[in-house]
């Protein structure tokens, strides 16, 4: 496994990261025995940085990982999650309602502190100044009463992530689906800006949302009807050479060497296995100089996401 600093937090996290998502349920039903087995074979492979969750599963998530973390566990690992998401459409971004969803990952998570908090999803936020101003205030004071160690802010919207870093003093962020086969500007518009200010970086949902898998993306995904069929056709040719786009998906973004780390969100040890298999399986060239140009007519096409104009 490879790790790489997380900007000026003195971690060293794996390049590969395991996302909590599906620990919640959020693709699936999954077992209390299958995340077991997968969170105990991403550390025994070196995966050392799990990202989880108040919102996925309500919950859910953070408890799965609070048991699959018992025995030793959790010191072998960075454990960051994340406050004021609630549920799909719920939010609270007072200082008092992320106090109080801290402390109950906190329980939930069978521990008293985690290493990385962070405002999820803040482009939902109604007032962004409030944001920047009193949600960032508490994540402070949090850290500060030593229930995190380093904070930060997660977003769609690079704008948003980009003006967040600017006016607080942000430890780590978490961008989703701005680094993948079709949408690097994770590279090109916002990475320079973080490595300025000693900002840590990690990359979600390196397979755009389920657009870049043989299944596509849930019903609700928010993107225009032409981004899911360019990405179909890609997904088309993969199967066509006997490959997996999917796998071809991980691939490329485990390979952006700017970006600390990737998080994935494999539930099962099999997922798992797949992912640490493209860390290092050679790529074909050939296959992704075909995909790229079937994803050219999308290339860093962006969607509307909560409040964030554009």
């Amino acid at each position: 496994m490879e790790y790489r600093p997380l900007g000026k937090t003195g971690l060293n996290v794996s390049v590969l990261g395991q996302g909590g998502a599906a620990f919640g349920q959020q693709y699936g039903a999954v077992s209390d025995r299958e995340v077991l087995d997968c969170v105990h074979a991403a550390i025994d492979a070196g995966v050392n940085l799990i990202d989880t969750a108040a919102y996925y599963g309500k919950g859910t998530s953070e408890e799965f990982l609070g048991r699959a973390l018992e025995g030793g566990r959790r010191e072998k690992v960075v454990v960051c999650t994340k406050a004021c998401r609630l549920d799909r459409a719920v939010f609270d971004f007072t200082p008092e309602g992320t106090r109080k969803c801290v402390e109950g990952s906190l329980k939930r998570l069978r521990t008293d502190h985690v290493e990385i908090l962070l405002a999820h999803d803040i482009e939902f936020a109604t007032d962004y100044e409030y944001v920047f101003n009193e949600t960032y205030a508490v994540l402070q004071q949090l850290k500060k009463e030593g229930k995190a160690r380093f904070i930060g802010m997660s977003c769609y919207p690079l704008p948003l992530l980009k003006q967040a870093i600017e006016r607080c003093d942000l430890d780590v962020v978490i961008s989703y689906a701005h680094g993948n086969l079709f949408n690097t500007q994770l590279l090109s518009d916002f990475m320079p800006v973080a490595e300025a200010r000693g900002v840590g970086v990690m990359n979600a949902s390196p397979l755009a949302m389920g657009l870049l898998t043989n299944q596509g993306p849930q019903s609700w995904f928010p993107g225009p009807p032409e981004v899911i069929e360019t990405c179909r056709k890609a997904a088309e040719l993969c199967r066509g050479r006997g490959a997996d786009i999917s796998f071809l998906g991980m691939q490329f973004a485990l390979a952006l060497k700017q970006i600390p780390c990737t998080l994935s969100g494999a539930a099962r040890k099999s997922e798992l296995e797949v992912n640490l298999k493209a860390l290092t399986a050679p790529v074909d060239e050939a296959l992704l100089a075909d995909v790229m140009k079937v994803l050219d007519p999308i290339r860093n096409r962006t969607w509307k996401c909560g409040n964030w104009p554009g």
